[in-house]
């Protein structure tokens, strides 16, 4: 199938022999002479120009026909070399200068190849190579970025400087934490940054591990601990990890000195759920070698969560895992600043425009050039100077409102550069555990094929098996008198209830019995027990007991278990124990264990029962691999899908009993495969699945995932929002389905189309093309899946995925997130915004629009490096819908405003020059000029960022709105036209109007103008404002009164010309109606046809908010 795929050849054979041609006529052109060598030359830079504009993308026939171009172009370059000085001169200087930067720019850029290393235990001195320090560097500039920058950027430059500090503070106390280095002579403290590749380091319980590590030895006795990776995968479940089986078998610490050691590790990768390496003791006859796994790894950034452990080093600073899983922050630019920097480019185009036109209308009399550069100062008021300062200022009141807002509290606005883009996001990406879900698991549904019991029957579960147990413990000690009225009520029940008793009391053994959780005790001083069951006992009854394992649906389950009496009290690598109601303690031996793997999507064990002897293998899996292991039946089908549309993740648990020889059969068989070096997964899965035949059914159990607070209504505002959410998590496949059920982000009437998993090119096709067919269905797709369609059909999968009305992403790698989000970036050029709340999600925040954190149980990562940090998932909705909204069409509003006072004076500028035969002389003296752009219009203009045209109820009860701002009306090339065209309007009038009038007082031209210009601005504010707020109308009086006040006593600037010339302004005149009544005509001309075209507007044509309000 794959080979059908079209590859879109490169080049046509014609192509192919025109170019062949081309070049035969260069060569026979490039003969000897000057001009032969300048014609030869110019065609050699167009045809290495033809080869930059090739695709990489070539066919084997394209490389052969090119390959003369590669052994030709170096003769004939070397051909002109030989020329000497003439070619120096000719041009050879440039080539020199080239050659030598691109050298130069090689060896500044040129990164270190990354190999696979040999590390000897406790000898640093013995790798062969040099590795980096294993120091952590968050920042993000050098000292040098700070040395440019003149007083304009001295603010930015300031605030930045402060942030990259605290970074470079936070990066040093990291890298100051101290850590034991086991040397020959003892432990000695070492720093973060100065450990190395080959040291052996003690980590104790709750500390940080520093470096990446082989798992050498523990302090506990099971010869395994465990570690929290929430930082690094974003799970809160701790994970097993086992020690290295030779180092931890030696008697005492020193002896991993004594031994002659290496450890062979694979070349660093990005891949944080695989590992491969060997390790390998030379001093023994015969040499010792162990395989090495994810399981004996110890990777950076992860916690000690049990014991004391050690380890040699593999991989420090860059090279970790967890720093090869981030990447580098860039600085954001709001959508909004840069649609504003188009319009200014435009304004910038108009200003010389303008210019050039008066020039042009002078007839370039006299110096033409001098009159240019004095009309491009006398319009540079087109040029919105101010805007930047107006909406910097803006940026920062909209983030000191959402942090004082009561409804959301906690939230913390860490970039105040974009607070815009909030109102314009089309995708939100989001992660699952802890962002959407609290991580809590509650075991919720037990059914037995005939009978289910829910949350309110979990008590008739515990009185039967306190019944159960307790008849077999009386059975078992052989007192009759207790025994004989237990049997006797036994018999009076119906046979069905004895079964239904029975099943449970199965169904619950096996529950307890079937999983990898380990029970953990705070270790309490003063506690010491005569004898060690005394010890035991002891520790049982601890309150403080908690239970860890690789995954909190295990957990849950137990949990339960010891709810309705049978608890878990103890397990290491060859036992457990379980207490009954009763109080009795009954030890199982644990022979095999079978671990969950994404494949098998199962896991198993066999235990034999200490009391009895009885060999009983246990299995639980998801209901897809378990169907066709156990025995028929005619309801679990039906029944899982029930649970499953009630958003519970499902298991089915199993059992078959087995006799000593069928288990010695087993275990031989099993050993062997396990010692096969050829194709040893697979055999050892043929012998697991010789005993996974008929099982017994025992139950299927129900778990729920304790969702966020208002998830559900939350994820269904932001879908009306017309917002697309992608859920990308590092979860398996069935637990990110379950959660996108249970969550709403998937519809229960919507289908999911689940992609299988392809691993080459031909599959890809055929699944794409599967996924084609589908309509309005939700996509659920797996990291390794994902990873092979974008190697090969990135823009069809990104097409296919954006049409989807939600997209489930499982299995991802941190850098995978990043990728994803990128990628929507580039193929939709939509604004996105990332939510999560762990390490994990760093990259993911980092490189969308828009990034959010949450500060959950995965610590303040994810917080601290997101523009916007909220306390719960649901405070996204009035983040969006109300403080989006605002800061949007504010900045909007605000930014054309500033746009339309700088045009206003130009336009008025430009009448004055044009009546006076287009003279470049001023109309307003600098003070005038500077006044108008600050005392008596700034705080009516910037006060617009108090203005809100809904309300914060109706933008959350009506979240439709938000569709609209996706659209970007509220700032457009038609909406900048209409604002343009306002200001040649009013600029007209006012100035036409001004000379019109004032005729006879043509002496006071500048203050009738200017003080019309002054009304109309503040008219046009008050027209602008869709809600008064108190501040905009002392903002207004207090504008007013500062003008007035500034005509009164700063009358020597209301002239036309130099003071010099006596034009003054004459304070009797202001006062006269005669001035009054002219002024208030023009402001009145210029202001009134706008107010009724925006009361028209609003009968015939009005906004959606307002029909709602309504």
């Amino acid at each position: 199938m794959a080979d059908q795929i079209p590859l879109y050849p490169v080049r046509s054979a014609a192509a192919a022999a025109a170019a062949s041609q081309r070049r035969a006529a260069y060569y026979s052109a490039a003969g000897p002479g000057p001009g032969a060598d300048r014609r030869g030359r110019y065609q050699l830079e167009d045809e290495s120009a033809h080869l930059d504009e090739m695709p990489l993308m070539m066919s084997e026939e394209g490389f052969e026909n090119d390959e003369s171009d590669y052994h030709t172009l170096p003769r004939a370059r070397l051909t002109r070399r030989k020329r000497g000085l003439e070619w120096f001169v000719c041009g050879g200087w440039k080539f020199l200068c080239t050659s030598c930067c691109d050298w130069l720019i090689n060896v500044c850029q040129r990164k270190k190849e990354l190999k696979a290393r040999t590390v000897w235990l406790g000898c640093p001195e013995k790798c062969e190579e040099k590795h980096p320090r294993n120091s952590i560097k968050n920042q993000k500039y050098n000292v040098f970025t700070f040395i440019p920058g003149g007083f304009v950027l001295a603010v930015t430059i300031a605030r930045e400087a402060i942030d990259e500090f605290r970074r470079f503070q936070r990066d040093k106390e990291m890298n100051s934490q101290l850590y034991s280095k086991l040397t020959v002579r003892g432990k000695v403290q070492v720093k973060s940054s100065d450990i190395q590749v080959g040291d052996l380091i003690i980590v104790e319980k709750n500390q940080r591990i520093p470096s990446d590590m082989v798992f050498l030895r523990t302090s506990e006795k099971a010869g395994s601990c465990f570690i929290r990776t929430d930082q690094l995968d974003g799970e809160t479940d701790w994970k097993l990890k086992v020690a290295v089986s030779c180092t931890q078998r030696l008697p005492a610490l020193g002896d991993l000195f004594s031994i002659s050691a290496y450890v062979y590790a694979q070349k660093p990768q990005l891949d944080i759920h695989s590992f491969e390496g060997t390790f390998t003791r030379e001093d023994s006859d015969p040499p010792i070698h162990e395989s090495l796994s994810i399981e004996n790894t110890l990777w950076a950034s992860t916690i000690v969560a049990s014991g004391t452990v050690i380890g040699v080093v593999i991989y420090t600073g860059k090279e970790t895992r967890s720093v090869m899983n981030t990447s580098n922050p860039k600085n954001k630019v709001g959508l909004l600043d840069l649609e504003l920097n188009q319009l200014t480019k435009a304004l910038f185009l108009a200003l010389v425009v303008l210019s050039v036109v008066m020039v042009t209308l002078q007839g370039f009399a006299g110096p033409w050039y001098r009159n240019l550069f004095r009309f491009l100062l006398l319009f540079s008021y087109i040029i919105p100077i101010s805007l930047r300062v107006n909406l910097d200022m803006g940026k920062a009141a909209y983030g000191w409102m959402i942090m004082k807002d009561e409804n959301i509290p906690g939230t913390v606005v860490r970039t105040s550069t974009i607070p815009e883009e909030l109102g314009r996001l089309v995708y939100l990406l989001t992660d699952k555990t802890g962002t959407l879900t609290q991580n809590e698991m509650v075991f919720k549904r037990l059914h037995l094929g005939t009978v289910s019991y829910g949350t309110d029957t979990m008590d008739e579960i515990q009185s039967h098996v306190f019944n159960s147990y307790l008849q077999v413990h009386s059975q078992a000690s052989g007192h009759n008198p207790s025994s004989a009225p237990l049997r006797r009520s036994q018999s009076s029940t119906p046979k069905v209830k004895k079964s239904v008793s029975s099943r449970i009391h199965e169904a619950v053994k096996a529950i307890a019995l079937c999983h990898n959780v380990t029970p953990v005790y705070e270790a309490r001083a003063g506690v010491t027990g005569e004898t060690e069951f005394a010890e035991a006992d002891q520790d049982f009854s601890d309150e403080n007991r908690t239970y860890q394992a690789s995954s909190p649906d295990e957990v849950a389950l137990v949990r339960w278990t010891e709810s309705v009496g049978l608890t878990l009290v103890s397990r290491d690598l060859a036992s457990m124990q379980l207490k009954t109601p009763s109080g009795q303690v009954l030890t199982y031996c644990i022979l095999q264990m079978f671990p969950f793997t994404s494949e098998s999507k199962r896991m198993g064990i066999i235990v034999r029962d200490e009391s009895t002897a009885e060999i009983t293998f246990y299995m639980k899996g998801a209901d897809v691999a378990m169907s066709t292991i156990v025995q028929y039946n005619d309801w679990l089908e039906e029944e899982c899908g029930n649970m499953a549309r009630e958003g519970l993740r499902t298991l089915v648990v199993a059992k078959r009993t087995l006799t000593e020889e069928q288990y010695q059969d087993f275990e031989s068989r099993y050993s062997q495969a396990k010692l096969s070096i050829h194709d040893r997964t697979l055999k050892v899965a043929a012998v697991v699945e010789s005993l996974e035949r008929e099982m017994e059914l025992l139950c299927l159990t129900g778990v729920e995932d304790q969702l966020q607070a208002d998830v559900r209504p939350t994820l269904e505002m932001l879908r009306n929002a017309g917002i697309k959410i992608w859920m990308l998590t590092g979860d398996k496949l069935e637990t990110a389905t379950c959660i996108a059920k249970s969550s709403h982000l998937v519809s229960r009437t919507q289908d999911i189309h689940i992609f299988r998993p392809v691993t080459n090119r031909g599959e890809a096709h055929l699944e794409l093309n599967a996924f084609r067919r589908k309509h309005d269905c939700a996509l659920v797709i797996s990291g390794d899946s994902l990873e092979v369609c974008l190697r090969y059909y990135e823009h069809e999968l990104v097409e296919l995925a954006c049409q989807c009305p939600a997209v489930v992403c499982c299995r991802c790698s941190p850098t995978q997130k990043a990728h994803i989000v990128t990628l929507l970036r580039q193929h939709t050029r939509k604004r996105t915004c990332a939510i999560g709340d762990g390490g994990n999600d760093v990259s993911m925040i980092q490189a969308a629009d828009c990034g959010i954190g949450i500060e959950g149980k995965e610590g303040k990562q994810a917080s601290l490096a997101a523009d916007f940090s909220i306390t719960q998932f649901r405070h996204i909705g009035r983040l969006l819908m109300v403080h989006g909204r605002n800061s949007y069409k504010r900045s909007a509003a605000l930014g054309q405003f500033v746009m339309h006072r700088g045009l206003i004076i130009s336009t008025m500028q430009a009448v004055f020059s044009s009546v006076f035969y287009f003279a470049s002389v001023p109309l307003y003296q600098g003070f005038l000029m500077v006044g108008y752009a600050t005392i008596y219009t700034m705080f009516p203009v910037f006060s617009l960022v108090l203005d809100q045209d809904v309300k914060p109820e109706m933008a959350i009860l009506y979240p439709e709105l938000y569709k609209d701002l996706t659209k970007g009306r509220s700032l457009s090339f038609k909406t900048f036209l209409i604002w343009v065209l306002i200001s040649i309007y009013q600029g007209g009038i006012l100035m036409y109007g001004a000379l019109v009038l004032f005729e006879a007082e043509f002496v006071h031209v500048v203050a009738i103008s200017f003080t019309a210009l002054i009304l109309t601005e503040l008219l046009m504010v008050a027209l602008t404002i869709r809600t008064w707020h108190w501040l905009m109308v002392v903002a207004e009086f207090l504008s007013l009164g500062c003008y007035v006040a500034s005509l009164a006593f700063l009358n020597e600037y209301f002239g036309i010309g130099r003071v010099s010339f006596g034009a003054f302004l004459d304070v009797a005149f202001i006062t006269t109606v005669t001035f009054l009544w002219k002024v208030s005509a023009i402001t009145v001309v210029s202001c009134l046809p706008l107010y009724v075209l925006k009361y028209l507007k609003r009968k015939l044509s009005p906004p959606s908010y307002s029909k709602l309000s309504s």
